[in-house]
Parts: structure tokens; sequence; C-alpha cells
């Protein structure tokens, strides 16, 4: 059982890398200013040309794909280092932070946009199982209670 934990970091590049791949699809289009192949859902377009779409005139894509590679840094180095402290403590609070984000923006794309898009709604699943993940490595590498 012991390596089960150890895991989760490789788990985390995983998801990380599909959040790379998402967010950058969707800067690439925002860079190129470029219409979103939506096949499923009709209000990919119509979110990712809305004006909530940007901050300080940068699009919330370059965030996203700035979160995930992060994300994706940070369980590298876990993975080297699964019972570092602040990298265990990093990763969850960027990770929660990430799915707070992502909840306001569902938020918008449901209530104010009145729009879904299928990309942002992988970028918050995305981000919700890495705060799982997260979770999940820094409870598992907790030091015993007589260490602590």
């Amino acid at each position: 059982m012991e390596s089960k934990p150890k895991l989760a970091p490789f788990y985390m590049l995983s998801v990380a890398l599909i959040g790379i791949a998402d967010a950058f699809y969707l800067a690439h289009a925002s860079y190129t200013d470029s219409s979103l192949a939506c096949a499923l859902l009709e209000g990919c377009n119509i979110v990712a040309k809305s004006p909530y779409s940007h901050v300080f005139g940068t699009p919330l894509s370059y965030f996203g794909l700035i979160f995930y590679l992060y994300m994706f840094a940070v369980a590298a180095l876990l993975a080297y280092d699964p019972h570092s402290r602040g990298l265990r403590v990093g990763a969850l609070i960027y990770s929660f932070v990430g799915v707070c984000y992502s909840a306001y923006f569902l938020f918008l794309q449901l209530v104010v946009i009145k729009a879904v898009c299928l990309y942002c709604l992988i970028s918050s699943l995305t981000t919700l199982v890495l705060l799982c993940l997260a979770l999940w490595h820094f409870i598992s590498t907790r030091p015993p209670k007589e260490i602590r």
C-alpha cells in the first residue's frame, strides 16, 4: 500500500496534460481569432466571444494555460519528492483556488451568458480532478501522528 500515494502525482501529471491541451486549444483559437469546433454544445463560441472571456484584456484561456503548466510542474516535483510539505500544501491551495474560479466561470456561463462551452466544462472537470488528487496525495502522505 505504500506505493499507492506515490501514484497521485503521476495521475496529476496526466490530468494536467489534459488541461494543458484544452487550454492551449482555447488560447490558440483566441490568439488567431478563429472559431472553436463545438460538436456537443453550441455555446462554445458564444462563451469564447463574450466580454467575460477576458480579464484586463487578456483571454482567460491564457490564465488557464498558466494554471495547468504550474500544476504540471508541481506534480512533477511531487513525483520526485512526494513528502515535501510545501509542494503538498501548494498543490492543494492552488488547485482549490482553481476550482473556485472554475465554479465562478461556470456560474457566469449558466446564469449570465446563458451558454455553455464544452471546453470550459472540460477545464472545470479537470480542475476538480486535480483538487481531488492533490487532496488524496496530501492526506495519504501525512507523517504518522508520533512524528507530527
